[in-house]
Protein backbone atom coordinates (compact mmCIF):
# COMPACT_ATOMS: atom_id res chain seq x y z
CA UNK A 1 0.00 0.00 0.00
CA UNK A 2 1.37 3.53 -0.80
CA UNK A 3 -0.24 7.00 -0.13
CA UNK A 4 0.14 9.64 -2.72
CA UNK A 5 -1.73 13.50 -2.19
CA UNK A 6 -4.51 14.80 -3.52
CA UNK A 7 -3.13 17.31 -4.92
CA UNK A 8 -0.68 15.68 -7.38
CA UNK A 9 2.87 15.09 -5.54
CA UNK A 10 3.97 12.44 -7.79
CA UNK A 11 6.00 11.03 -4.52
CA UNK A 12 4.85 7.79 -3.11
CA UNK A 13 4.81 7.53 0.61
CA UNK A 14 4.59 4.26 2.36
CA UNK A 15 2.16 4.09 5.20
CA UNK A 16 4.24 4.79 7.78
CA UNK A 17 6.00 7.64 6.51
CA UNK A 18 2.43 8.56 5.43
CA UNK A 19 1.36 8.42 9.19
CA UNK A 20 4.09 10.62 10.40
CA UNK A 21 4.18 13.44 8.45
CA UNK A 22 0.37 14.03 8.12
CA UNK A 23 -0.43 16.58 5.46
CA UNK A 24 1.59 16.29 2.43
CA UNK A 25 4.16 18.81 0.73
CA UNK A 26 1.98 20.51 -1.61
CA UNK A 27 -0.61 20.87 1.22
CA UNK A 28 -2.56 18.09 0.13
CA UNK A 29 -4.12 15.13 2.13
CA UNK A 30 -2.67 11.71 1.69
CA UNK A 31 -4.98 9.11 -0.10
CA UNK A 32 -4.38 5.38 -0.86
CA UNK A 33 -3.16 4.39 -3.82
CA UNK A 34 -5.81 2.10 -4.98
CA UNK A 35 -8.83 0.94 -2.89
CA UNK A 36 -8.78 -3.02 -4.65
CA UNK A 37 -9.13 -5.11 -1.55
CA UNK A 38 -12.71 -6.29 -0.42
CA UNK A 39 -14.12 -7.55 2.88
CA UNK A 40 -16.21 -10.29 3.30
CA UNK A 41 -18.32 -9.59 5.97
CA UNK A 42 -18.24 -13.28 7.49
CA UNK A 43 -14.32 -12.34 8.71
CA UNK A 44 -15.85 -10.69 11.55
CA UNK A 45 -18.04 -13.14 12.72
CA UNK A 46 -17.72 -13.86 16.41
CA UNK A 47 -14.79 -11.52 16.36
CA UNK A 48 -13.78 -9.09 19.13
CA UNK A 49 -13.52 -5.27 17.74
CA UNK A 50 -10.07 -5.37 18.46
CA UNK A 51 -9.77 -9.05 16.33
CA UNK A 52 -12.31 -6.61 13.06
CA UNK A 53 -9.56 -3.71 13.54
CA UNK A 54 -6.73 -5.81 13.25
CA UNK A 55 -7.93 -7.79 10.07
CA UNK A 56 -9.28 -3.65 8.42
CA UNK A 57 -5.92 -2.14 9.44
CA UNK A 58 -3.67 -4.61 8.42
CA UNK A 59 -4.76 -3.42 4.27
CA UNK A 60 -4.67 -0.08 5.18
CA UNK A 61 -1.22 -0.09 6.76
CA UNK A 62 0.15 -2.80 4.87
CA UNK A 63 3.77 -3.20 3.97
CA UNK A 64 4.75 -0.45 6.55
CA UNK A 65 6.39 -2.27 9.41
CA UNK A 66 3.82 -1.43 12.06
CA UNK A 67 2.74 -4.52 14.25
CA UNK A 68 -0.65 -3.77 13.73
CA UNK A 69 -1.55 -6.65 16.37
CA UNK A 70 -0.20 -5.24 18.83
CA UNK A 71 -1.70 -1.35 18.29
CA UNK A 72 -5.10 -3.18 17.95
CA UNK A 73 -4.89 -5.03 20.97
CA UNK A 74 -3.24 -2.37 23.43
CA UNK A 75 -5.61 0.27 21.94
CA UNK A 76 -9.03 -1.11 21.99
CA UNK A 77 -9.07 -3.26 25.18
CA UNK A 78 -11.62 -2.61 28.27
CA UNK A 79 -8.68 0.04 30.17
CA UNK A 80 -9.32 2.60 27.18
CA UNK A 81 -13.62 1.87 27.26
CA UNK A 82 -15.88 1.85 29.92
CA UNK A 83 -18.21 -1.06 28.48
CA UNK A 84 -16.95 -4.56 27.72
CA UNK A 85 -16.86 -3.73 23.79
CA UNK A 86 -15.80 -0.58 21.99
CA UNK A 87 -19.14 0.41 20.34
CA UNK A 88 -22.67 -0.65 21.05
CA UNK A 89 -26.22 -0.86 18.97
CA UNK A 90 -29.12 0.97 20.83
CA UNK A 91 -32.56 0.26 19.44
CA UNK A 92 -35.70 2.53 20.02
CA UNK A 93 -39.52 2.48 18.83
CA UNK A 94 -38.06 3.44 15.12
CA UNK A 95 -34.13 4.12 14.75
CA UNK A 96 -31.08 2.77 15.20
CA UNK A 97 -28.06 4.64 16.71
CA UNK A 98 -24.44 3.15 16.90
CA UNK A 99 -23.20 4.45 20.34
CA UNK A 100 -19.44 5.93 19.55
CA UNK A 101 -18.94 7.73 22.85
CA UNK A 102 -17.95 5.16 25.53
CA UNK A 103 -14.28 5.89 25.31
CA UNK A 104 -12.02 7.73 27.73
CA UNK A 105 -13.47 11.34 26.70
CA UNK A 106 -17.22 10.43 25.98
CA UNK A 107 -16.93 11.72 22.20
CA UNK A 108 -16.62 9.31 18.72
CA UNK A 109 -13.01 10.46 18.62
CA UNK A 110 -11.71 8.20 21.01
CA UNK A 111 -12.57 5.49 18.63
CA UNK A 112 -9.46 6.41 16.58
CA UNK A 113 -7.39 8.78 18.88
CA UNK A 114 -6.93 5.45 21.42
CA UNK A 115 -5.36 3.63 18.25
CA UNK A 116 -3.48 6.70 17.49
CA UNK A 117 -0.69 7.22 19.69
CA UNK A 118 0.56 2.79 19.31
CA UNK A 119 0.36 3.70 15.35
CA UNK A 120 2.46 6.96 15.61
CA UNK A 121 5.38 4.92 17.87
CA UNK A 122 5.50 2.02 15.71
CA UNK A 123 5.28 4.27 12.59
CA UNK A 124 8.46 6.18 14.26
CA UNK A 125 10.30 2.90 14.92
CA UNK A 126 9.26 1.42 11.40
CA UNK A 127 11.24 4.22 10.35
CA UNK A 128 14.21 4.19 12.61
CA UNK A 129 13.47 7.91 13.33
CA UNK A 130 15.38 9.48 16.81
CA UNK A 131 13.16 12.95 16.43
CA UNK A 132 10.51 13.83 18.86
CA UNK A 133 7.81 13.73 16.84
CA UNK A 134 4.98 16.94 17.59
CA UNK A 135 1.23 16.69 16.64
CA UNK A 136 -0.46 19.45 16.01
CA UNK A 137 -4.30 19.72 16.28
CA UNK A 138 -7.07 22.10 15.66
CA UNK A 139 -10.20 21.25 17.71
CA UNK A 140 -13.93 22.24 17.14
CA UNK A 141 -14.14 20.41 21.08
CA UNK A 142 -13.71 16.40 21.15
CA UNK A 143 -10.96 16.13 19.50
CA UNK A 144 -8.64 17.98 20.86
CA UNK A 145 -9.63 16.22 24.27
CA UNK A 146 -9.55 12.69 23.03
CA UNK A 147 -6.02 13.44 21.31
CA UNK A 148 -4.59 15.08 24.62
CA UNK A 149 -6.00 11.79 26.62
CA UNK A 150 -4.71 9.84 23.70
CA UNK A 151 -1.05 11.12 23.95
CA UNK A 152 -0.36 12.37 27.33
CA UNK A 153 2.79 10.76 28.77
CA UNK A 154 3.66 8.88 25.32
CA UNK A 155 7.26 9.23 25.26
CA UNK A 156 9.44 10.70 21.98
CA UNK A 157 6.18 12.76 21.31
CA UNK A 158 4.75 16.27 22.41
CA UNK A 159 0.81 17.44 21.73
CA UNK A 160 -0.30 20.65 21.01
CA UNK A 161 -3.42 21.43 20.99
CA UNK A 162 -5.79 24.65 19.53
CA UNK A 163 -9.34 25.40 20.71
CA UNK A 164 -11.65 28.30 19.86
CA UNK A 165 -11.88 29.96 23.47
CA UNK A 166 -15.53 30.56 23.27
CA UNK A 167 -16.56 28.01 20.50
CA UNK A 168 -16.65 24.60 22.67
CA UNK A 169 -19.04 23.80 25.56
CA UNK A 170 -18.12 24.69 28.88
CA UNK A 171 -17.91 20.68 29.79
CA UNK A 172 -15.28 20.38 25.87
CA UNK A 173 -13.26 23.22 27.68
CA UNK A 174 -12.74 22.23 31.30
CA UNK A 175 -11.64 18.53 29.93
CA UNK A 176 -9.37 20.28 27.96
CA UNK A 177 -7.99 23.07 30.13
CA UNK A 178 -7.57 20.60 33.26
CA UNK A 179 -5.25 17.69 31.09
CA UNK A 180 -2.53 16.64 32.76
CA UNK A 181 0.49 15.25 31.48
CA UNK A 182 3.98 16.39 30.89
CA UNK A 183 4.17 16.64 27.30
CA UNK A 184 0.45 18.56 27.00
CA UNK A 185 0.28 21.87 25.56
CA UNK A 186 -3.59 23.39 25.54
CA UNK A 187 -4.32 26.63 23.87
CA UNK A 188 -7.60 28.46 23.10
CA UNK A 189 -7.90 30.92 19.79
CA UNK A 190 -9.61 34.55 19.84
CA UNK A 191 -11.71 32.43 16.52
CA UNK A 192 -13.20 29.85 15.66
CA UNK A 193 -12.52 26.18 14.74
CA UNK A 194 -11.79 27.10 10.94
CA UNK A 195 -9.67 29.51 11.98
CA UNK A 196 -7.88 27.36 14.12
CA UNK A 197 -7.59 24.28 11.44
CA UNK A 198 -6.32 27.19 8.85
CA UNK A 199 -3.45 28.28 10.73
CA UNK A 200 -2.38 24.36 11.66
CA UNK A 201 -2.24 23.46 8.42
CA UNK A 202 -0.43 26.51 7.18
CA UNK A 203 1.92 25.77 9.79
CA UNK A 204 2.68 22.60 7.91
CA UNK A 205 3.95 24.81 5.35
CA UNK A 206 5.72 27.33 7.06
CA UNK A 207 9.53 27.75 6.17
CA UNK A 208 10.83 29.21 9.87
CA UNK A 209 8.37 26.67 11.94
CA UNK A 210 10.13 23.71 9.59
CA UNK A 211 13.67 24.96 10.57
CA UNK A 212 13.24 25.72 13.60
CA UNK A 213 11.49 21.86 13.70
CA UNK A 214 14.82 20.64 12.13
CA UNK A 215 16.85 22.82 14.78
CA UNK A 216 15.33 21.20 17.42
CA UNK A 217 15.24 17.56 15.83
CA UNK A 218 11.11 17.50 15.90
CA UNK A 219 8.84 16.47 13.11
CA UNK A 220 5.72 17.91 13.43
CA UNK A 221 2.48 15.80 12.32
CA UNK A 222 -1.11 15.54 13.46
CA UNK A 223 -3.90 13.96 14.86
CA UNK A 224 -6.65 15.88 13.35
CA UNK A 225 -8.42 13.40 10.65
CA UNK A 226 -6.11 14.80 8.14
CA UNK A 227 -3.69 12.16 9.19
CA UNK A 228 -4.54 8.51 7.80
CA UNK A 229 -3.89 6.82 11.30
CA UNK A 230 -7.24 8.98 12.79
CA UNK A 231 -9.25 8.43 9.44
CA UNK A 232 -8.56 4.27 8.70
CA UNK A 233 -9.49 3.37 12.01
CA UNK A 234 -12.71 5.12 11.68
CA UNK A 235 -14.18 2.50 9.05
CA UNK A 236 -13.59 -0.22 12.00
CA UNK A 237 -16.86 0.88 13.22
CA UNK A 238 -18.81 1.01 10.28
CA UNK A 239 -18.61 -3.01 9.62
CA UNK A 240 -18.60 -3.79 13.31
CA UNK A 241 -22.33 -1.46 13.34
CA UNK A 242 -23.47 -3.99 10.26
CA UNK A 243 -22.02 -7.01 11.74
CA UNK A 244 -23.85 -6.32 14.83
CA UNK A 245 -27.68 -5.81 12.70
CA UNK A 246 -26.51 -9.52 11.02
CA UNK A 247 -25.99 -11.22 14.33
CA UNK A 248 -29.76 -9.35 15.70
CA UNK A 249 -31.39 -10.56 12.98
CA UNK A 250 -32.14 -6.94 11.86
CA UNK A 251 -30.66 -7.50 8.27
CA UNK A 252 -29.67 -10.64 5.82
CA UNK A 253 -25.89 -10.95 4.35
CA UNK A 254 -25.59 -8.61 1.66
CA UNK A 255 -28.63 -6.27 2.67
CA UNK A 256 -27.83 -2.64 1.76
CA UNK A 257 -27.81 -0.40 5.21
CA UNK A 258 -28.03 3.13 5.13
CA UNK A 259 -25.80 5.43 7.61
CA UNK A 260 -26.41 8.40 8.97
CA UNK A 261 -23.43 11.03 10.07
CA UNK A 262 -23.54 14.05 11.96
CA UNK A 263 -20.19 15.96 10.58
CA UNK A 264 -18.41 18.87 10.08
CA UNK A 265 -15.36 18.00 8.86
CA UNK A 266 -16.60 14.72 7.04
CA UNK A 267 -13.73 12.77 8.21
CA UNK A 268 -16.44 10.03 10.42
CA UNK A 269 -18.71 10.16 6.90
CA UNK A 270 -15.23 9.91 4.42
CA UNK A 271 -14.74 6.47 6.66
CA UNK A 272 -17.91 5.40 5.90
CA UNK A 273 -17.09 5.74 2.14
CA UNK A 274 -13.66 3.82 2.77
CA UNK A 275 -15.45 1.20 3.88
CA UNK A 276 -18.05 1.08 1.31
CA UNK A 277 -15.37 0.98 -1.54
CA UNK A 278 -13.78 -2.22 0.62
CA UNK A 279 -16.84 -4.32 0.27
CA UNK A 280 -19.52 -2.82 2.88
CA UNK A 281 -23.00 -2.83 1.61
CA UNK A 282 -23.94 0.65 1.76
CA UNK A 283 -27.36 1.94 0.47
CA UNK A 284 -27.00 6.27 1.23
CA UNK A 285 -24.91 8.30 3.28
CA UNK A 286 -27.16 10.57 4.73
CA UNK A 287 -24.62 13.66 5.77
CA UNK A 288 -25.84 15.88 8.65
CA UNK A 289 -25.05 19.43 9.22
CA UNK A 290 -26.38 22.07 11.72
CA UNK A 291 -27.28 25.77 10.55
CA UNK A 292 -23.33 25.65 9.39
CA UNK A 293 -24.91 23.77 6.59
CA UNK A 294 -22.08 24.68 3.88
CA UNK A 295 -21.62 20.32 3.20
CA UNK A 296 -26.19 20.18 2.85
CA UNK A 297 -25.65 23.06 0.28
CA UNK A 298 -22.72 21.27 -1.82
CA UNK A 299 -24.48 18.04 -1.68
CA UNK A 300 -27.53 19.72 -2.90
CA UNK A 301 -25.87 22.60 -5.70
CA UNK A 302 -22.14 20.89 -6.17
CA UNK A 303 -21.33 24.28 -5.27
CA UNK A 304 -19.01 25.01 -2.18
CA UNK A 305 -19.01 28.11 -0.23
CA UNK A 306 -17.40 28.87 3.00
CA UNK A 307 -18.52 32.62 2.26
CA UNK A 308 -21.25 32.84 4.77
CA UNK A 309 -22.21 34.07 8.14
CA UNK A 310 -20.81 31.10 10.67
CA UNK A 311 -22.79 29.93 13.37
CA UNK A 312 -22.14 29.21 17.03
CA UNK A 313 -24.73 26.74 17.95
CA UNK A 314 -25.36 23.86 20.64
CA UNK A 315 -23.90 21.06 18.45
CA UNK A 316 -20.03 22.99 17.99
CA UNK A 317 -18.11 20.09 16.87
CA UNK A 318 -20.41 21.03 13.67
CA UNK A 319 -19.78 24.44 13.63
CA UNK A 320 -16.81 24.23 10.60
CA UNK A 321 -17.55 25.50 7.41
CA UNK A 322 -14.40 24.00 5.88
CA UNK A 323 -14.97 20.86 5.82
CA UNK A 324 -11.01 19.24 5.11
CA UNK A 325 -11.62 15.79 3.97
CA UNK A 326 -14.12 16.84 1.53
CA UNK A 327 -11.07 17.12 -0.55
CA UNK A 328 -10.35 13.08 -0.16
CA UNK A 329 -13.55 12.62 -1.66
CA UNK A 330 -13.69 15.17 -4.51
CA UNK A 331 -9.89 13.10 -5.36
CA UNK A 332 -11.72 9.85 -5.71
CA UNK A 333 -14.66 10.66 -7.22
CA UNK A 334 -12.73 12.57 -10.04
CA UNK A 335 -10.48 9.48 -10.92
CA UNK A 336 -7.80 9.85 -8.75
CA UNK A 337 -7.12 13.52 -10.89
CA UNK A 338 -4.98 15.64 -8.25
CA UNK A 339 -4.35 18.51 -10.73
CA UNK A 340 -8.31 19.22 -11.02
CA UNK A 341 -8.70 18.52 -6.78
CA UNK A 342 -5.47 21.26 -6.28
CA UNK A 343 -7.55 23.69 -8.72
CA UNK A 344 -10.45 23.40 -6.42
CA UNK A 345 -8.73 24.05 -3.26
CA UNK A 346 -7.13 27.02 -4.67
CA UNK A 347 -10.52 28.38 -5.42
CA UNK A 348 -11.39 27.38 -1.88
CA UNK A 349 -8.41 29.67 -0.80
CA UNK A 350 -8.32 32.17 -2.88
CA UNK A 351 -12.33 32.74 -3.60
CA UNK A 352 -13.89 31.26 -1.10
CA UNK A 353 -15.66 28.70 -3.02
CA UNK A 354 -15.11 26.09 -5.99
CA UNK A 355 -17.91 24.31 -8.37
CA UNK A 356 -17.48 20.71 -8.96
CA UNK A 357 -17.75 19.28 -12.99
CA UNK A 358 -21.56 17.60 -13.51
CA UNK A 359 -19.87 14.25 -13.60
CA UNK A 360 -18.77 14.45 -10.57
CA UNK A 361 -22.39 16.38 -9.30
CA UNK A 362 -23.88 13.23 -10.16
CA UNK A 363 -21.62 10.45 -8.34
CA UNK A 364 -22.10 12.71 -4.90
CA UNK A 365 -25.51 13.08 -5.13
CA UNK A 366 -25.92 8.91 -6.13
CA UNK A 367 -23.70 8.18 -3.06
CA UNK A 368 -24.70 10.99 -0.40
CA UNK A 369 -28.03 12.99 0.47
CA UNK A 370 -27.66 16.23 2.93
CA UNK A 371 -29.76 17.83 5.35
CA UNK A 372 -29.45 20.15 8.32
CA UNK A 373 -31.28 21.35 11.58
CA UNK A 374 -31.59 24.26 13.05
CA UNK A 375 -31.33 24.92 16.93
CA UNK A 376 -35.43 24.30 17.45
CA UNK A 377 -35.18 21.20 15.19
CA UNK A 378 -32.21 19.49 17.37
CA UNK A 379 -34.28 20.28 20.85
CA UNK A 380 -37.26 19.32 19.39
CA UNK A 381 -35.61 15.65 18.81
CA UNK A 382 -33.86 15.59 21.71
CA UNK A 383 -37.22 16.40 23.69
CA UNK A 384 -38.80 13.98 21.43
CA UNK A 385 -36.52 10.97 21.61
CA UNK A 386 -36.17 11.14 25.40
CA UNK A 387 -40.29 11.77 25.64
CA UNK A 388 -40.57 8.20 23.43
CA UNK A 389 -37.90 5.81 24.19
CA UNK A 390 -36.48 7.38 27.52
CA UNK A 391 -32.98 7.72 25.60
CA UNK A 392 -31.08 10.43 26.22
CA UNK A 393 -28.89 11.85 23.24
CA UNK A 394 -26.51 14.78 22.30
CA UNK A 395 -27.13 17.68 20.15
CA UNK A 396 -25.41 16.12 17.51
CA UNK A 397 -26.74 12.88 17.14
CA UNK A 398 -29.90 14.96 17.55
CA UNK A 399 -29.00 17.02 14.31
CA UNK A 400 -28.50 13.24 12.41
CA UNK A 401 -31.91 11.95 14.25
CA UNK A 402 -33.63 15.20 12.63
CA UNK A 403 -31.91 14.77 9.24
CA UNK A 404 -32.39 11.10 9.01
CA UNK A 405 -36.77 11.40 9.14
CA UNK A 406 -36.14 14.17 6.83
CA UNK A 407 -34.60 11.51 4.56
CA UNK A 408 -37.71 9.32 4.40
CA UNK A 409 -39.16 11.92 4.07
CA UNK A 410 -38.06 12.86 1.00
CA UNK A 411 -37.11 9.48 -0.56
CA UNK A 412 -39.41 6.58 1.10
CA UNK A 413 -36.50 4.80 1.88
CA UNK A 414 -36.94 2.11 3.99
CA UNK A 415 -33.79 0.56 4.60
CA UNK A 416 -32.37 -0.18 7.62
CA UNK A 417 -30.39 2.97 8.45
CA UNK A 418 -27.91 3.30 11.73
CA UNK A 419 -27.42 6.68 12.91
CA UNK A 420 -23.91 7.76 14.43
CA UNK A 421 -24.34 8.72 17.93
CA UNK A 422 -21.01 10.88 18.57
CA UNK A 423 -21.18 12.16 21.71
CA UNK A 424 -22.35 11.17 25.17
CA UNK A 425 -25.31 13.76 25.95
CA UNK A 426 -23.83 14.62 29.62
CA UNK A 427 -21.08 16.23 27.15
CA UNK A 428 -23.75 19.17 26.52
CA UNK A 429 -26.09 18.73 29.71
CA UNK A 430 -26.85 22.33 29.62
CA UNK A 431 -28.25 22.39 26.04
CA UNK A 432 -30.05 18.95 26.99
CA UNK A 433 -31.38 19.43 30.09
CA UNK A 434 -32.53 22.68 28.47
CA UNK A 435 -34.38 20.67 25.56
CA UNK A 436 -35.68 18.07 27.47
CA UNK A 437 -37.08 19.54 30.82
CA UNK A 438 -37.42 23.72 29.59
CA UNK A 439 -34.51 24.30 32.52
CA UNK A 440 -31.83 26.93 31.78
CA UNK A 441 -28.53 25.58 34.40
CA UNK A 442 -24.96 26.36 34.19
CA UNK A 443 -22.89 23.31 32.29
CA UNK A 444 -21.49 21.81 35.21
CA UNK A 445 -24.66 22.16 37.36
CA UNK A 446 -26.91 20.74 34.46
CA UNK A 447 -24.79 17.40 34.71
CA UNK A 448 -26.16 16.95 37.83
CA UNK A 449 -29.56 17.89 37.15
CA UNK A 450 -29.87 15.88 34.09
CA UNK A 451 -28.78 12.84 35.77
CA UNK A 452 -31.20 13.43 38.84
CA UNK A 453 -34.17 14.06 36.44
CA UNK A 454 -33.48 11.38 33.98
CA UNK A 455 -32.21 8.83 35.55
CA UNK A 456 -29.82 8.24 33.12
CA UNK A 457 -25.95 7.46 34.76
CA UNK A 458 -23.16 10.17 34.17
CA UNK A 459 -20.70 9.24 31.34
CA UNK A 460 -17.45 7.75 33.82
CA UNK A 461 -15.43 10.21 31.91
CA UNK A 462 -17.26 13.22 33.41
CA UNK A 463 -17.52 12.83 37.03
CA UNK A 464 -16.30 15.19 39.02
CA UNK A 465 -15.27 17.31 35.93
CA UNK A 466 -16.15 20.41 37.58
CA UNK A 467 -13.74 20.23 40.56
CA UNK A 468 -10.72 19.52 38.10
CA UNK A 469 -8.10 22.43 38.45
CA UNK A 470 -7.40 24.41 35.42
CA UNK A 471 -4.38 23.55 34.08
CA UNK A 472 -4.03 25.29 31.13
CA UNK A 473 -5.71 29.34 30.48
CA UNK A 474 -3.14 30.45 27.91
CA UNK A 475 -5.13 32.13 24.73
CA UNK A 476 -3.63 33.75 21.17
CA UNK A 477 -4.77 35.07 18.83
CA UNK A 478 -5.13 32.78 15.32
CA UNK A 479 -2.24 34.66 13.41
CA UNK A 480 0.15 34.10 16.38
CA UNK A 481 -0.73 30.18 16.57
CA UNK A 482 2.78 29.79 14.13
CA UNK A 483 4.65 31.81 16.54
CA UNK A 484 3.15 30.04 19.47
CA UNK A 485 4.36 26.82 17.75
CA UNK A 486 7.68 27.70 17.73
CA UNK A 487 8.40 28.67 21.09
CA UNK A 488 7.44 25.27 22.22
CA UNK A 489 9.40 23.68 19.81
CA UNK A 490 12.41 25.22 21.59
CA UNK A 491 11.05 23.54 25.04
CA UNK A 492 12.60 20.53 25.70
Amino acid sequence: MNYFSTRGEKKAYNPAQALIKGIAEDKGLYVPEQLKFKFDIDQFTDKRYHEIAEIILKEYFSDSGIDIAACTQNAYNTSNFYTDEPVKIKYTHDKIFLELFHGKTAAFKDMALSILPYLMKEAIRAQKLDEKIVILTATSGDTGKSALEAFKDKDGIDIIVFYPSEGVSAVQKRHMQSQEGKNVHVIGIKGNFDDAQTAVKETFDSAEVKKQAQKYHKILSSANSINIGRLFPQTIYYWTAYTKLLQDGKIKKGDKVNFCVPTGNFGNILAGYYASKAGLPVGKFICASNENNVLTDFIKTGVYNKNRTFKKTISPSMDILISSNLERLLYHLSNNNGSYTAELMDCLNTKGEYEITEAVKKKISHLFYGGFADEEKIKETIALTYEKDGYVIDPHTAAAAYVYEQYVADSADSTPTVILSTANAYKFADSVLDAIFHKKAESMQALDELSKKTNVPMHPALYNIADKKILHSRICEAEEIEAVITEILKEN
